[in-house]
């Protein structure tokens, strides 16, 4: 069982933060805030959202704590329980399948030390499969923390894995020289100044 903390406050800037996002909604419709405001909390609770949080959000929005509850159960990017530092998930919808995403969450997983699910051991990662990132077109893809890194292979996943461990953040986008979502051969078509 997790321990949870007692209590739980914003700190000054995201106080200052989560009140704008509650400013953006008309008076009694606060809780629509309530997305923003668990993501602020769950970055400020490394990475996941005590008990105590979610009661302070539920309060903050006057909302039923169960409410709150309900939204951080529904959502896969919500975790009430501790999480690595970083998150990383795998995209294994049958375009990036197609592509090789099996082999890549087995790269994950044997560089991390852990299966889909759990956090590795040294609390870097946090591994998950994910259900389409829409990025097919650059598949197969895989999601660390905020960031798409596209045309993933085993090898290259184990690069970011290695880069992230040694606290380095790697240009999100094509791991490959492919230009953004351009064709992997490079554009084909309006090359010439007349076309």
């Amino acid at each position: 069982m997790t321990e949870q903390p007692a209590t739980f406050a914003f700190d000054a800037d995201n106080q200052a933060l989560a009140d704008k996002h509650i400013a953006k909604y008309p008076e009694g419709r606060q809780a629509s805030a309530v997305l923003p405001l668990l993501d602020i909390a769950q970055r400020q609770c490394d990475g996941w959202l005590p008990r105590a949080a979610m009661d302070y959000i539920a309060e903050m929005l006057d909302m039923a704590p169960i409410r709150v509850y309900e939204v951080v159960s529904f959502y896969e990017m919500y975790h009430d329980t501790p999480r690595g530092k970083h998150e990383l998930r795998v995209c294994t919808t049958t375009p990036c399948w197609l592509r090789g995403s099996a082999d890549i969450v087995s790269a994950c997983e044997d560089e991390m030390g852990c299966k889909v699910g759990e956090t590795s051991p040294d609390g870097v990662f946090s591994l998950g499969e994910f259900e389409c990132l829409g990025a097919c077109v650059n598949a197969p893809v895989v999601w660390i923390d905020d960031d798409y890194y596209e045309d993933v292979d085993p090898d290259s996943a184990r690069k970011l894995i290695q880069a992230f461990r040694k606290g380095e953040r790697p240009e999100p986008g094509p791991m490959t020289d492919r230009q953004k979502s351009a064709p992997a051969g490079g554009p084909t078509t309006l090359t010439g100044a007349g076309e």
